[in-house]
């Protein structure tokens, strides 16, 4: 056939099914763009730099410019504040000058994007609505300041750069006099930065739904809107779609973020830890972990989220802390299973006795509003909090593709860096993720609290998490950032942690081949 036939009938055949892709009512799931890798070793992180930014509290989240080579941390160390820190001589990293907010009752995250920085604030009332401040990367001057609903706990961008989107999450007082509404707000940066705040009331019909599928509305005396508790945001490639966690309540939202709107709730259900798989240490008596199975059930109330696409299918990365309602000793959700006003049902813990023992469950912390089934005061089942792991699931689907915990505690034990003092707890504390690229594999980076560790695993099959590395942190590890090696001031693949117990940020770096 004659060659300039063949390409012209190719071509034809191609803007044919490129016109009916666009003419279709689905939209297709788009991965990342393609970059030029650059040759680095996976399993060879090791810190390149760090900085010290004070005392507890003063490293919590951090957001990188590659414009101006400079970090942003939020520091809530003795004031509301963000440290600029400059970075462009790396890897010598030094503290440039602080932003104070004294008119603001705290600071919870900031983030970066084409030269501006976003800074979420909460009002001077901690219940009341809060603020997200724009300022330029380059002279910090401000751009517009923006009311938000209560307590913006994070904020981002869309990739594409045309918003910004806040989680609200509406936190109670300790008394739980005031209980504002948890909301979320997509920021339009093209119309002037205007604002849409909405809120959960509009699926409230879909409340006995959700809560037969381990979704949690339990607050005292709390609507279904007050109750629920916006946490993190990721948002999908196509700047489309965001994804939050609602912790507390063990559910993740997805949003129309053109539309302004929410599409729906995904409750995430339990773990079951009397099952063989899902062998967990519960007990304190041991410096290593020993894993058993309980008759006891998970939530996996998860606190930071990551979406990544791996052949055209989009997935959510879950950090699945297990943050509970403990703002005071009336209004608290948690109790031990030793305590005395906890009552086994006889007929479901025939072993009851035994179980309670501190040797066994006795100080296992577990959730006081659930499991009396029938309601004649007894437990008949036990919820514990969190359920110790990372966790896949489909973003379209909610459904479960995959869940590392067991191994990642043996990780962290094998390690020497297991504290056998919160096995009755969170165990390890599974709080920050960030999924990325790194020399063509896509790997997900776990922040664990309590083990001041970061395991990574290369999830580019995300059926079957494959463990690559686990490194030492500071104390407490808060924020995970990680940064493109064509946005690194040293071309190279880099992992920024805000560390909060100990107020230090460390970067981290792998080897190139």
């Amino acid at each position: 056939m004659n060659c300039k036939k063949l390409f012209g009938a190719i071509l034809i055949v191609s803007l044919a099914f490129a016109a009916c892709k666009k003419d279709s009512t689905d939209d297709p799931i788009v991965d990342p763009p393609i970059e030029t890798i650059v040759p680095e070793k996976i399993d060879s992180f090791k810190e390149t730099a760090s900085i010290d930014l004070g005392g507890e509290f003063a490293s919590e989240i951090s957001a990188y410019d590659p414009l101006t080579k400079r970090l942003f941390v939020v520091s809530n160390d003795g004031g509301t504040k963000v440290d600029v820190v400059d970075m462009s001589k790396y890897p010598t990293v030094t503290k440039l000058q602080t932003l104070t907010f004294a008119a603001n009752a705290g600071i919870n995250s900031v983030a970066v994007s084409n030269g501006l920085l976003a800074i979420a604030l909460d009002g001077a009332d901690k219940q009341g609505n809060g603020d997200v401040l724009v300022l330029k990367t380059s002279d910090l001057s401000e751009v517009k300041k923006i009311t938000v609903g209560a307590m913006p706990d994070m904020v981002t961008f869309s990739p594409d750069g045309n918003y910004i989107l806040s989680a609200n999450e509406g936190e109670p007082n300790a008394s739980y006099t005031v209980d504002p509404v948890g909301s979320i707000s997509v920021i339009n940066i093209k119309d002037n930065y205007a604002v849409k705040t909405f809120n959960f009331a509009g699926l409230e019909s879909e409340k006995s739904s959700l809560i037969a599928n381990g979704f949690r509305i339990y607050g005292p005396n709390a609507s279904f809107a007050q109750d629920i508790e916006p946490e993190y945001i990721t948002v999908s490639v196509d700047s489309k779609k965001a994804y939050v966690t609602l912790q507390e309540n063990n559910g993740v939202a997805e949003v129309d973020i053109v539309a302004g709107k929410i599409n729906k709730i995904i409750p995430l259900g339990t773990r079951d830890f009397s099952i063989a798989e899902n062998a967990v240490d519960f007990t304190v008596k041991d410096d290593k972990p020993e894993f058993k199975t309980w008759q006891v059930k998970g939530f996996y109330l998860p606190d930071a989220i990551s979406y990544f696409t791996v052949n055209g299918n989009a997935y959510l990365a879950l950090a699945n802390e297990g943050d509970t309602r403990d703002w005071s000793k009336e209004t608290s959700e948690e109790i031990e299973v030793g305590s005395s006003k906890l009552i086994l049902d006889p007929v479901k813990f025939p072993n009851a006795a035994t179980l309670k023992l501190n040797e066994n469950l006795g100080k296992l912390i577990v959730a006081k509003n659930y499991g009396d089934t029938d309601g004649d005061g007894d437990y008949d089942e036990l919820y514990s909090f969190s359920t110790r792991s990372f966790s896949i699931i489909n973003a379209n689907t909610g459904q479960l593709v995959a869940n590392i915990g067991k191994e990642l505690a043996q990780k962290v034990s094998d390690a020497g860096k297991y504290d056998p003092k919160r096995a009755n707890k969170k165990g390890v504390e599974v709080e920050g993720i960030a999924v990325a690229e790194v020399n063509g594999q896509t790997l997900a980076f776990i922040g664990m609290e309590r083990a001041d560790a970061i395991a990574i695993y290369d999830v580019t099959n995300p059926a079957a998490p494959k463990f690559v590395q686990l490194f030492s942190t500071g104390d407490a590890p808060e924020g995970l950032m990680f940064v493109k090696p064509k946005d690194s001031p040293n071309g190279r693949s880099m992992l920024i942690v805000s560390n909060e117990a100990d107020g230090t940020v460390r970067f981290y770096q792998p080897d190139k081949i």
